[in-house]
């Protein structure tokens, strides 16, 4: 018999739900009404399309005044301090010095969550947000040390607040679109001039559910030249990077049928990208705008609080995600039935699960069930209890606690809780952990 937690309180209608897309240079913020469809973007100029927030603070001299974003940039000229590089300072987690002051650089990145969020207060105060998500171009072991301290210091009044990568947050901006964009593969570009970043998505539609895979690959050397070159410097460069472009696009589309494409960051706002675009709107459709990620992590939000049909045929299994089912084999009312302890497509580092049951005295092995969606065939592995109490014609009551250690390795702790006072705990806990690639 099996004792599961409580679930976290619904999300009801209505509810604000706010997705963050977090980077070094610059930051967005989208959300939408939790039951409406739209999902909208947070201007930093009202009226104005203009998304990016500059990932940086400014301190004044002297006083414990500080500045974010366009503001921080605007009077960085005056006598005081520019912060920048605030995410990768924090994942350093080197303090900062600043105006003859030592400074937590997670302090200071919350810092600037905190005033970024502001901008939200026409749509809803920090109190009122719901469920928030944090998007990054990497999501490392250290990017979520980092981020999961960050949501601590934010205070908020909700306890849904959640990490995906990019990668994540691009499939679940394409799950959302119109099922006629994404009827074969799709690519996005992202370029933020100084590297090229692909991300193609294609489904294995010959599996329950829908298997999503994302290819991500990053081109260093395609740079764009700086503001300040010369115009004949510039159009000799931009022409190389326009043949360079093409050369990617021809070698991403190869023997394969891209229907969409999204070309994604300010990289490609001076349109040098004649040849390369002539070929990629060649029988495709194709899209441009700097607001995907976040707008994905949205629809991140959406699909954990209540997924859609189409989320519930789909499974996206990227670099970060548990891909194997993994359950137990166990009598439920003297029914054979099976117990789902981790589902393919978690996140690693989200997965934690614990739950109690009870075997007869005299067994001291646990089973469990192995599927992954990867094409491989189902397996089995075992704990052993070594010198479990034997209680011969009475039960042993267990807690078991399920997580993962890394993006393959599983770990399973089981603990004695004795049963009744007849046969209190022997306090012995037993540990296993084995791989699931």
């Amino acid at each position: 018999m099996f004792f599961e937690r409580k679930e976290e309180e619904k999300v009801h209608k209505g509810s604000v739900l706010v997705g963050y897309d977090l980077g070094d240079d610059f930051s967005q913020i989208s959300y939408c009404i939790f039951g409406e469809e739209d999902v909208e973007s947070v201007a930093t100029v009202v009226g104005t399309k203009q998304y990016n927030i500059p990932t940086v603070l400014y301190k004044r001299k002297g006083v414990n005044q500080w500045f974010y974003g366009k503001d921080a940039v605007k009077n960085c000229g005056e006598d005081g301090t520019l912060v920048t590089n605030l995410v990768e300072a924090a994942k350093k987690g080197e303090v900062l010095s600043i105006d003859g002051e030592e400074f937590d650089p997670i302090a200071l990145l919350t810092l600037f969550l905190k005033r970024s969020l502001g901008l939200m207060s026409f749509i809803a105060t920090m109190d009122n947000i719901n469920a928030l998500m944090f998007t990054v171009d990497n999501l490392d072991d250290r990017m979520v040390d980092v981020l999961a301290k960050a949501a601590v210091n934010l205070n908020l009044k909700t306890s849904r607040i959640y990490f995906q990568s990019h990668m994540e947050s691009f499939y679940y901006f394409v799950l959302h679109q119109p099922e006629e964009l994404w009827n074969y593969q799709v690519l996005a570009c992202e370029h933020n001039g100084k590297r090229l970043k692909t991300y193609r998505l294609e489904e294995n539609k010959k599996t329950t559910p829908i298997v999503v895979l994302i290819e991500e690959q990053t081109y260093n050397t395609l740079v764009l030249p700086d503001e300040q070159e010369t115009e004949t410097i510039k159009k000799d460069s931009y022409h190389l990077a326009d043949e360079k472009f093409l050369d990617i696009l021809q070698r991403q589309c190869e023997n394969r049928i891209v229907s969409t494409a999204y070309l994604l960051g300010d990289g490609f706002r001076d349109g040098w990208a004649e040849e390369a675009l002539r070929f990629l709107c060649r029988n495709r459709r194709v899209f441009q705008g700097n607001n995907l990620f976040s707008k994905g992590a949205c629809y991140g939000l959406v699909e954990r609080i209540e997924p859609s049909k189409v989320g519930q045929e789909h499974i996206f299994l990227g670099p970060d995600k548990l891909k194997a089912n993994i359950g137990m084999n166990v009598k439920r009312r003297g029914k054979d039935s099976y117990f789902a302890l981790l589902d393919a497509g978690e996140n690693w580092f989200e997965v934690h699960k614990e739950c109690e049951f009870i075997l007869p005295g005299d067994e001291n092995k646990i089973s469990f069930v192995v599927t992954p969606l990867t094409g491989k065939s189902a397996g089995k592995q075992e704990i052993v209890l070594e010198d479990a109490p034997i209680r011969k014609g009475a039960f042993c009551r267990y807690q078991m606690e399920v997580k993962m250690v890394s993006t393959e390795c599983v770990e399973i702790e089981v603990t004695d809780l004795g049963f009744g006072e007849l046969f209190p705990s022997t306090g012995k806990v037993w540990t296993k952990q084995f791989t699931v690639a």
